[in-house]
């Protein structure tokens, strides 16, 4: 009798611990380290058509530096906006980031100035062409396929100007 009760305990710690384990590994293969805020962004291009966005909101300086590393997967339609205190110049590389991408950079009025695809894992900047105060970044092409350009706006679902995540 002794010996069939340790074996179910045995049995059920073995399923506890590989449990255990699947949910470990699951969970950093998702490569998500923060728990960022998601907001729904609308982009305006110039035609007047309207396309949404579900951004996580990188507003922390370790988030931002972040970003979508080690993410493998990052479905259309979603994107990570960083948000900068002032305007300036900014420099983005893909560093551990095995997920191609576009990013969008984006002055203080929700102007988009620039829209480039990146490398993935290049260590090679691709700076805005003058100062912005956003960046989003979206799966490589979105941008294209949605006819999305310099010159087209950003702002919450709402119509808010992005100035308010600030």
């Amino acid at each position: 009798m002794k010996f069939i009760r340790f074996n179910k305990i045995a049995a059920k710690a073995a399923v506890l611990t590989v449990a255990f384990f699947v949910f470990i590994a699951s969970s950093s293969c998702s490569g998500k380290k923060y728990d960022l805020p998601v907001k729904t962004l609308v982009i305006t291009t110039a035609d007047g058509k309207t396309i949404p966005v579900k951004a996580e909101i990188a507003s922390k300086t370790e988030e931002r530096n972040y970003g979508f590393m080690n993410r493998t997967r990052i479905p259309d339609g979603t994107g990570m906006l960083f948000v900068f205190e002032k305007d300036q110049v900014l420099h983005f590389w893909m560093k551990n980031t095995p997920h191609p991408l576009s990013i969008a950079y984006i002055d203080s009025t929700g102007k988009i100035s620039d829209t480039l695809d990146m490398t993935p894992f290049s260590e090679t900047s691709v700076s805005s062409t003058r100062s912005v105060r956003y960046a989003l970044e979206v799966p490589r092409g979105w941008f294209k396929a949605n006819s999305i350009a310099p010159g087209d706006s950003v702002s919450l679902e709402d119509g808010s100007p992005l100035e308010k995540l600030q």
